[in-house]
Order: structure tokens, then C-alpha cells, then sequence
């Protein structure tokens, strides 16, 4: 017999086609025996399982003191003798699930939640404690979790943005937003969501199935109020008491709709204006009306109704500042009309049909312009504004720029002069003469410094200094193939020893900081006597370098330099010599460079034994040229022929005088050899012969050694 402690319910399946059998809570199904039948005198036995079942339920989250009862697996093999032993597996045995071997009983010995795992797959088997055969096969079975309402429901956000038109009518959906329950959407009402509103009524309301918000009341108006707040709660449960709810909040917007007419402040109050620029075109003045609306649906059109002020005037809207710009539009004549009245009509760019033929004002609006002229002294005029100039950057200092012109616009037309505001040309490139506005070149200009110079110019009446006029110029500098091309990096190129004739080693490519009109297109080239490399040009301002020959040593030579010649296509033609390093590196198989060391490839030639030779006779070397050199200083220094009066055996002396041979019967005056100068006084102009004295220390104190003229004598 199985049992569920907390369903009381039993489900059997059974695996040989027997009839299911209905049972209750407490019954006892016995499922193992035979039963015999006759079939013409033979014995048919039929065998039934003796314990079948498919899951055990419980609930989630248990709060008790004691492990969780889950069941009770009993076998009709098990005589109550305790000669049967119940076993189980799966997952969580021994740690979430024990059970009695001898009942059979199944406890869980932790809490459990759904929402960590729904289900546990464990096995059972019954054997005999004495013999440990098997009594019943090993049979599978699940543990399901029983949801109970523990999960709260959750928004994906904490806070939603959404927007809707103003005057949008009741219903209008603005958002729709859901919420997740982590409970068993299949078991009760624990995942039942229901949807209210908290804040927000009675602007808006929200479906309480769905959680669609929509708008609860008409003609919403944004120039009255443009945002809300909106509280929105999901409550599982279906909403019944007890449940548990989680909110959100969305932030609503009311978007523009055009339903506010444009208006002006001061519709009977005629607006006046006084021009002191009465020259074709110019500006005299702006008129504004006032929109509640924004961004595209407070776009105004002005035009002028009355037909005086069509003819003198006209007006434009100016997209900024949404004001109507008054300009002349004829030659205003103080002496024949001082005064133009007119009348100014404004309406929205763009409208909307749903509000053309509402109740409210129709959707434009007017307002009286009076235009006073005035006889005034005014600045000089320029013919144009601005002025764009153009000029090529080979252009010679005291070159011809271009020429700008002003006029005084009054009766009197008094002359004017020109200048440059210096701040706007600190490197003073440009001047301009002061009576017929020449501009010229001071300086050799440069396209690669700058291509644009903005220069201001000045026009002054000579009657009236304070009456001045600014006017930029903008002097474009034209470019002019005065650049050569060039490398467009540093390449690190290298050369395999075992490279093989024609095999790429470097793509190169080139730039320049001209612009020509039809772009830039450049030829490669290298000395076609080079017996190493070749070049391929692309086309398409790359070239290719080629080996020309294989197999190079670093032993013969380690770096080679590579001229290529970079061309470009512009008029006059320029040219320039970029160097291409190309270093010898040893490679592996697959041209993967390894080394290019040349003290390495010297290392790996020579022994250490070598090495150390050739060490110590570099050093033996630097040895003899240092005593040479300290032979040499002390061979250079002057100092007395003799020290000591007493003590003449170690020293030598060298002078020059003339002696007598063996026939000399003068002998050699000793004095001399204590006074060395009288020696200088003894010298004789001609066959002069070297004579040395040696005193030696082995021969006796009182003997001297005299070598002269090739023989040798001893002196007492």
C-alpha cells in the first residue's frame, strides 16, 4: 500500500493490461500472487506486479519542527516477518529525501521550493535483508511540489515612459505593462494577476487583465497640464484578499498637438517702427505673434494684406525665432512719404483638420504696422555682404586679391575709406588699399597651413569717422601642386634568407597634402639596374615590392636601403625619393620571421674558445698601446742630467759633440758631464757624432763607460 499524507490519494499504473481499480485513501491493494485457470485441462498462471504507482505530492515550504512526511512505498512481497528491505534512489536521496528500510516511510529533511525545482525523479527497490535477491524490480517514480503563493509579482521595470496626444479621445491606449509571478500558473490562483490603479484617476485607467493603460477622460489639454504620474499595481490571488502585489510607476507625457492658434500681444495697438536702414533689402524691423504650442505645430507664416505695404515691403518668417522679419522691398523717398501703415496676418505652417472647425478662434491672427522714415546720417554700404574671394596659394607677396566697395547712402555720398581690422589678420597677409579697396597679398600664402582666411574690412566716412561699416571677407585659398608625395607610414620591412624569387615582402602606399580636382593618383617606381627588388605598381596608389632574385645571407649584408620614387599626377609634376629599409631576418618554412639579429648570427658562428681569443688579444693589444704611449710621455720630459753630485752611475746623457777617435790624447773633461750647459757652447757646427755616457751599476763606482764614435772606453 502507498499513501500521500497530504492528498490521500493513490494513483497505480499498471505495467501487464490489468483493470484499473478505484482506490481510497487507506486501502490496501494487493497486486502480487497468481490466480490459476483451466483451458483444456492445462494450468494457465497469470502473474501481477505486487506494487505500481506514478507520483507522490507535496507542499512546498514546510514550516514544522519534524522532516516532512511524503509517503509510505509498501510491497505485497513484505509479510511483516522484517525480512524485506526498501530501497531508494534518485536525486536528493540521503540529503532531501530518507527513507525507513523496514516501513518503507519517505520524509523530506529540508524545505522545498517550487520555484527551485517542480519535480524530483527517485527509484525504488525491494529486496530480501537475508538472501539480498531482489524482490521487486526497480521502479521510477516522481516526487512533484505542490506551489503554495510565496512569489510576489514583479515589473520589468520600476519605472515606464510613455506619452500620448493631448485631446486624445476616452479609451485611447497609452501603454500597456505586464508583471511576472514566479508561482504555478497551473495550480491555483497563485499566479492570478489582477491589475489596479493606485495614482493617476481619473486622468487615466488600466485593464485589470491585460494592464493596458488607457486615457479616462476627454480633451486632455497639454498647455494646462503636460505630465503624469500614474501608479499601476498587479495583485495575484485574482485581487482577493490576502494576496500579494507588487507596482510600478509610469511617468505619461501629453505630445503637442496643434490646437492653439497663433496670436499677437498687441492686436489694436498698431506696432511702430523706425527705419534707419532704407536701403533695398534691408531688415527695418520684426513682428512676433505668440503660439502655446511647440516645435513643429508653433511654426508661423507672416504675409502683408494691405496692398500700400505689399508694394514697399515685405516680410519673412524667420525659423528660429518664429518672428516676421519686415525688409524693404523698393526705394523708400523721405521727401515724397514719410509714414507706411499696413496690415500683418500670421497663421501655423502646419495644420491640424480635427481643430480648423472647432469652437475655438480660427487659427490665424493680424495686427496694424506703422513704418516711420527718418532723415539720418547713416554708415557706408557695402555692394555685398560678405564678400567671397578666391586666390591661389602660389600667389606672390603684393599680389591682386580681389575688391570690396562701399557707399554712404545719404544725400550727401561722402567719400570712404577702407582698412582691415588687424585682429582679424594677425599674421598681416593681406592689405588693402584705403581709397579704392584693393585687397593684396603681404605674404606668400600656403593652402596646407590654411585654406580659409576670414578677414574683416571697414569702411569709415572720411567727414564722419564714427560712422563705420564691418563687412567679412572670406578668401579662399586655391591648392596648387606644390607638394611632393610620400610615404604614408614607416614600413618595417623584411626579407626571408630562403625567400624565393618574385614573392611579396611589402605593400606600400603613399600621400599627399595637396588636393587635387580629380584626386590623387601616384606612380612607384625603383632603378630597374637593382638586382634585389622589383616594384609593381597597383594602380590604385599601392605598390607591391618584389624580391627579384632568392635566397639572401645576413653574412653578406643584413640591411638593405630601398629608393622608391613616388610620382603624382597633378600639374607641375612632383616627385620625391622615399627609403625602404629592408632588413635580412631568418624564417621558418612558412616565411614567419624568427630573427634578425646580426650578433646573433655572429654568435652562432664562432666557438666559445674563439670568442675568448680573440677577447684576450684585443685586450694584450690595448695593453702595448697604453705602455707605448706612457713610453713615449716619459721619453718628453725634461728634467736635470744629474740628481746627485755623489751619485752619477744611473744616469744617462745624450748631447751632441765631436770627438778625437783613438788618437784623441785630450782625453774627455769630466766637468762636463756635472755641467751640462756648458755642453750647448761646445758644440761644433759640423760632423758632429752622438756620444753617450753610461754609468752601470755592476761596474765599479769609479769606472765610467764612454761610448763615442761607435768604440767603447772606460773611464777611472
Amino acid at each position: 500500500m502507498i499513501t500521500n499524507h497530504f492528498l490521500g490519494l493513490l494513483m497505480l499504473s499498471i505495467l501487464q493490461p490489468i483493470n484499473a481499480l478505484p482506490v481510497a485513501p487507506g486501502n490496501t491493494v494487493n497486486l502480487l500472487g497468481t490466480s490459476q485457470e483451466k483451458d483444456d485441462g492445462r494450468i494457465l498462471q497469470r502473474y501481477k506486479r505486487g506494487w505500481m504507482w506514478n507520483q507522490f505530492f507535496l507542499l512546498e515550504e514546510y514550516t514544522g519542527n519534524d522532516n516532512q512526511y511524503v509517503g509510505k512505498l509498501h510491497s505485497n512481497m513484505d509479510r511483516g516477518d522484517g525480512n524485506v528491505k526498501y530501497i531508494l534512489t534518485g536525486e536528493g536521496v540521503g540529503s532531501l529525501f530518507l527513507i525507513d528500510e523496514n516501513s518503507g516511510d519517505i520524509h523530506a529533511t529540508k524545505r522545498l521550493d517550487r520555484e527551485e525545482r517542480a519535480i524530483y525523479t527517485l527509484h525504488a527497490t525491494v529486496v530480501d535483508k537475508r538472501t539480498n535477491e531482489t524482490l521487486e524490480a526497480d521502479t521510477e517514480f516522481n516526487i512533484k511540489i505542490h506551489d503554495i503563493n510565496d512569489n510576489e509579482p514583479k515589473f520589468s521595470k520600476d519605472l515606464y515612459f510613455a506619452s500620448v496626444p493631448e485631446m486624445s479621445d476616452v479609451g485611447t491606449s497609452v501603454i500597456q505593462v505586464t508583471a511576472t509571478d514566479a508561482d504555478d500558473q497551473t495550480y491555483g490562483n497563485s499566479a492570478k494577476l489582477v491589475y489596479s490603479i493606485l495614482q493617476g484617476q481619473p486622468y487615466f485607467s488600466v485593464d485589470s487583465d491585460n494592464g493596458t493603460i488607457r486615457t479616462a477622460l476627454p480633451n486632455m489639454d497639454r498647455e494646462t497640464k503636460e505630465n503624469y504620474q500614474v501608479v499601476i499595481q498587479a495583485k495575484d490571488m485574482a485581487g482577493q484578499m490576502g494576496g500579494l502585489s507588487g507596482t510600478t510607476t509610469v511617468s505619461i507625457t501629453l505630445s503637442d498637438e496643434n490646437d492653439s492658434p497663433p496670436r499677437f500681444a498687441n492686436r489694436k495697438r498698431p506696432s511702430l517702427f523706425s527705419s534707419l536702414l532704407i536701403f533695398l533689402g534691408a531688415a527695418i524691423g520684426r513682428i512676433k505673434a505668440n503660439d502655446a504650442d511647440v516645435g513643429r505645430n508653433a511654426e508661423m507664416q507672416y504675409s502683408i494684406v494691405d496692398r500700400d505695404g505689399q508694394d514697399m515691403f515685405t516680410i519673412i518668417s524667420d525659423q528660429n525665432t518664429q518672428e516676421g522679419v519686415i525688409r524693404v522691398k523698393k526705394q523708400l523717398d523721405y521727401e515724397k512719404q514719410r509714414t507706411y501703415s499696413f496690415k500683418v496676418e500670421v497663421t501655423n505652417t502646419y495644420l491640424d483638420p480635427r481643430f480648423m472647425y472647432s469652437p475655438n478662434p480660427p487659427f490665424k491672427d493680424d495686427a496694424m504696422v506703422r513704418v516711420t522714415i527718418e532723415d539720418v546720417d547713416e554708415p557706408p554700404v557695402f555692394s555685398r555682404n560678405p564678400y567671397i574671394i578666391e586666390v591661389h596659394e602660389d600667389t606672390a607677396a603684393g599680389s591682386f586679391v580681389g575688391v570690396v566697395s562701399a557707399r554712404d547712402p545719404d544725400a550727401d555720398n561722402n567719400s570712404v575709406k577702407y582698412s582691415i581690422d588687424r585682429h582679424t589678420d594677425l599674421e598681416r597677409l593681406f592689405n588693402i588699399d584705403s581709397v579704392n579697396g584693393t585687397i593684396t597679398t603681404l605674404k606668400g600664402l600656403d593652402r596646407e597651413m590654411s585654406k580659409w582666411h576670414n578677414i574683416s574690412v571697414v569702411a569709415t566716412e572720411i567727414s564722419n569717422p564714427r560712422q563705420t561699416t564691418r563687412v567679412p571677407v572670406f578668401i579662399k585659398v586655391l591648392d596648387v601642386n606644390d607638394n611632393a608625395p610620400e610615404f604614408a607610414m614607416y614600413y618595417e620591412t623584411f626579407v626571408c634568407e630562403n625567400v624565393q624569387s618574385g614573392q611579396l615582402i611589402q605593400t606600400i602606399s603613399a600621400v599627399d597634402t595637396d588636393e587635387p580636382l580629380v584626386g590623387h593618383k601616384f606612380v612607384f617606381s625603383i632603378s630597374s639596374s637593382n638586382p634585389n627588388f622589383t616594384i609593381v605598381d597597383n594602380e590604385d596608389n599601392t605598390a607591391r615590392i618584389l624580391t627579384r632574385r632568392a635566397g639572401f645571407s645576413r653574412r653578406e649584408m643584413n640591411t638593405y636601403l630601398l629608393p622608391v620614387v613616388i610620382s603624382d599626377n597633378d600639374y607641375p609634376i612632383q616627385s620625391s625619393t622615399s627609403t625602404l629599409t629592408v632588413n635580412v631576418c631568418a624564417c621558418d618554412s612558412r616565411g614567419n620571421m624568427q630573427s634578425c639579429n646580426t650578433e646573433a648570427l655572429l654568435s652562432a658562428g664562432l666557438s666559445t674558445g674563439a670568442l675568448v681569443a680573440i677577447l684576450l688579444c684585443v685586450i694584450i693589444l690595448l695593453m702595448i698601446v697604453v705602455l707605448f704611449a706612457a713610453l713615449r710621455r716619459q721619453q718628453r720630459k725634461k728634467e736635470p742630467l744629474i740628481i746627485s753630485k755623489e751619485d752619477v752611475r744611473d744616469n744617462v746623457v745624450s748631447y751632441n759633440d765631436e770627438g778625437g777617435g783613438e788618437e784623441d790624447t785630450q782625453a774627455f773633461d769630466i766637468g762636463t758631464l756635472r755641467n751640462p750647459e756648458v755642453m750647448d757652447a761646445n758644440k761644433l757646427p759640423h760632423h758632429q757624432r752622438h756620444v753617450s755616457i753610461i754609468s752601470l751599476t755592476h761596474f765599479p763606482a769609479t769606472h765610467t763607460l764612454i761610448h763615442m764614435n761607435g768604440q767603447v772606453d772606460f773611464k777611472t
